[in-house]
């Protein structure tokens, strides 16, 4: 059993930890990857003394807290509605907001450049052509922009985790101070808002922390309107005829230390909200509030909202893939919608190698990071072995490492140890196992926690091994767990690009990098005809794993 402890934590250090080493090297080197150098601070010196560093720093906390702040609000204000009051179609709010957060980053910024582009941007086509203001056009590619689509992209996490805390609290709490003369306002504010204040501003945080390491608002939108932060930066240098190296590092470590510096606060107010814990053994009761002749209007408050932030965006994504140019809907369109757009996606040359690619990837990394991590929650949670503590904390140590920052890690990595993986599909599957360990190490220790020692002891003493009770018993026990974890980092590793982005060749592209190269080449209508059907197959996806998880939790 130590030989498996040890195995595993050798295994989970390379991952989590030789990336990050080799990375500082490259910083602190006069030499490129694969050559050795001189030890020197030149590369810091460089970045930090130069006062481009501070406008990427300033832009960086700009479009962050900007993005924070407005997606708070949206995912907010709908968490609220849906899991506290009594609106109708709460269900059908839900699901639409969850379904957009099954489509992937780089897709809705795509379908908010094609609403808000200046030139070819739908919704101002319908401001200059319909209502005649040929003056008046919004702009996506401003700072404000990159707010307004970051947020659309972080707001249904925000409403999921949000959702949860509205879930579990109590309003014995509300009714006492209403009994106690005070008005529903201020009832809100002092005790409400004070009750859910550690989730809400551990979900602050985290999505500023989401915002920082965004890389696809940046890269389409940022690029375009001069609005350069650290992710966009890491990447352009990178990206010239002499890849600057030591840049990115300097770069990519003061990224990664407000990555760091960001998830340790989240940690600890996660802990500090224990002592703000409403639920208890004495009569626990979840009530909705009743909102009287206001649920109505509350109930298309919403629906707008959702059909503003998650319907539009998906249906111009349809439209513009019909159409053979950008124009408003309208009668006269109609006859000339056809699915060109289509037929030119499956002639596309790199088209299936991308989907094929894909596929094997998410199916791969899923499976490996669910059956390493099972195993690392049955040392943490079952067994008794020193050690244990830290190989829990180098599995979830990734969690804190931009996927860009990863990416330059793995870059830099492989092009110094003799180890022929750069440019194949292996050194995606070692990124989206590294990235993605610290979801399944949760996923895996919630379901282990759940199994009795018992069942273990007895399959031992009726003579099976540890390995064969692992199989035959621990597994089929953690299934529910495990395909949920399973499914969520698939469809996690579908939609990734900012690691791939740097490790990716011609023979190793998967569909985010497609959909990134193809709307730089200006393939606009195609580019949206690949998005239905991404977004269409990650619907059937998350579907079928709702389906399949539900069977298998009602058979446990």
């Amino acid at each position: 059993m130590v030989i498996v402890l040890a195995g595993a934590i050798v295994l989970v250090a390379y991952f989590a930890l030789t990336p990050l080493l080799m990375l500082l090297y490259s910083s602190l080197s006069d030499a490129p990857p694969g050559s050795l150098g001189n030890l020197t601070l030149a590369h810091y010196s460089r970045a930090y003394l130069d006062p481009e560093f501070y406008v990427l720093f300033w832009n960086t906390l700009k479009f962050a807290l900007g993005a924070a702040a407005l997606s708070f609000t949206f995912g907010g204000v709908l968490a609220w509605i849906c899991e506290r009051t009594n609106t109708p179609l709460r269900g059908v709010i839900s699901g639409l907001v969850l379904v957009l957060f099954i489509v992937p980053g780089i897709l809705e910024t795509v379908a908010w450049i094609l609403l808000l582009s200046p030139q070819i941007g739908l919704i101002n086509l319908f401001i200059r052509n319909v209502l005649a203001l040929p003056d008046f056009s919004l702009n996506v590619f401003s700072l404000g922009g990159m707010i307004w689509a970051e947020s659309m992209n972080l707001y249904p996490l925000v409403f999921l985790l949000l959702s949860a805390a509205f879930r579990s609290q109590d309003i014995a709490m509300e009714e006492a101070s209403l009994a106690c003369g005070a008005g529903n306002f201020t009832t809100f504010v002092r005790i409400t808002l004070r009750l859910v204040m550690p989730a809400m501003l551990s979900v602050l945080l985290i999505t500023f922390i989401r915002a920082v390491e965004s890389f696809e608002v940046p890269a389409l939108i940022g690029a375009r309107a001069g609005v350069f932060v650290f992710t966009s930066k890491i990447y352009s240098a990178l990206q010239r005829l002499r890849p600057q190296y030591g840049i990115a590092g300097a770069y990519s470590l003061t990224l990664l230390v407000i990555s760091i510096a960001g998830v340790w606060l989240y940690t600890r107010m996660t802990k500090a909200g224990e002592s703000f814990a409403i639920i208890t053994g004495k009569g626990y009761r979840p009530r909705r509030i009743d909102l009287g002749p206001w649920r109505c209007l509350v109930c298309v408050f919403a629906l707008l909202i959702v059909a503003a932030t998650a319907v539009l965006p998906i249906a111009n994504l349809l439209w513009s893939s019909l159409t053979p140019y950008m124009a408003v809907p309208s009668w006269e369109m109609l006859p000339r919608l056809s699915w060109k757009s289509y037929g030119d996606l499956f002639a596309y040359p790199f088209g299936r190698k991308a989907l094929t690619n894909s596929l094997m990837l998410s199916f791969a990394s899923a499976t490996g990071v669910m059956l390493l991590t099972s195993l690392i929650a049955w040392i943490t949670v079952k067994s008794r072995l020193r050690g244990r503590g830290l190989l829990d904390n180098l599995a979830f140590l990734p969690i804190a490492v931009p996927g860009l920052v990863l990416g330059v890690s793995l870059l830099v990595l492989y092009l110094t140890l003799p180890i022929p993986i750069y440019g194949t599909l292996w050194i995606l599957f070692i990124a989206y196992m590294t990235r993605y360990m610290p979801y399944g190490i949760r996923a895996a220790s919630a379901s282990m926690i759940q199994i009795s020692k018992e069942l273990e002891e007895a399959s031992v003493a009726s003579g099976a091994s540890w390995l064969q009770t692992f199989y035959k018993v621990l597994l089929p026990l953690l299934m529910p767990g495990f395909i949920a974890g399973w499914v969520y980092i698939a469809i996690v590793s579908l939609r990734e690009l900012s690691t791939s982005i740097l490790l990716y060749t011609q023979d190793s592209i998967v569909l985010s990098i497609l959909i990134f190269d193809m709307w730089e080449s200006g393939l606009y209508n195609t580019v949206s005809a690949l998005g239905v059907l991404m977004v269409v197959f990650l619907m059937l996806v998350t579907w079928a794993a709702r389906k399949v998880g539900a069977r298998i939790g009602s058979v446990e």
